[in-house]
């Protein structure tokens, strides 16, 4: 008993910190104010109350807010359906999140992507322009004409050599 006596009990901010990094760790899962609450442990509505306080924001809204920007994320870089990502975020209604996304981001989910370069048009780069690319700058040996070590810098390609090498990737893999 007396080593539970001189225990500092843990700030309330750190219960509620719980909470929110299970929000920003399972944001796909199906989460509740109970359930977070229970993981903050505290009452629902004391939990609620503290967040709000604590975070400037509902639990809820807090949640909703992470699934619209992990959603906005994957539209900018996936080819995904709307429909798709709806369900990928732990949204199950399309309309609800077409309605919540729409108020967030001030456009539609589609509006949103059509306002985004489309995933299909990140630049693929092939592994040998890469490898070429990210090889290391320092100093290599050569040996002369007098069979001597000497020291060299290596050659890099430049922007333009490899873009050209990459846009000849791509019209061989296409077969054009």
């Amino acid at each position: 008993m007396a080593i539970l006596g001189r225990m500092k009990p843990v700030p309330p901010v750190r219960h509620l910190l719980r909470a929110k990094d299970l929000i920003d760790a399972r944001y796909r899962d199906p989460l509740d104010v109970p359930a977070l609450a229970r993981a903050a442990h505290l009452s629902p509505a004391h939990f609620s109350r503290e967040f709000r306080k604590a975070f400037g924001e509902t639990p809820h809204r807090y949640l909703l807010l992470r699934r619209l920007e992990r959603a906005a994320a994957l539209l900018r870089t996936t080819d995904r359906t709307v429909s798709d990502i709806c369900l990928l975020v732990g949204l199950t209604s399309v309309g609800s999140f077409t309605t919540s996304f729409g108020r967030a981001f001030g456009l539609s989910p589609t509006a949103y992507r059509a306002a985004h370069p489309p995933a299909s048009r990140h630049a693929r780069v092939p592994t040998c322009v890469l490898l070429a690319w990210t090889r290391p700058t320092g100093a290599g040996f050569e040996k002369t004409a007098d069979g001597v070590a000497a020291s060299v810098a290596p050659d890099r390609l430049t922007t333009t050599e490899a873009r050209n090498a990459h846009e000849s990737h791509e019209r061989q893999r296409v077969g054009a």
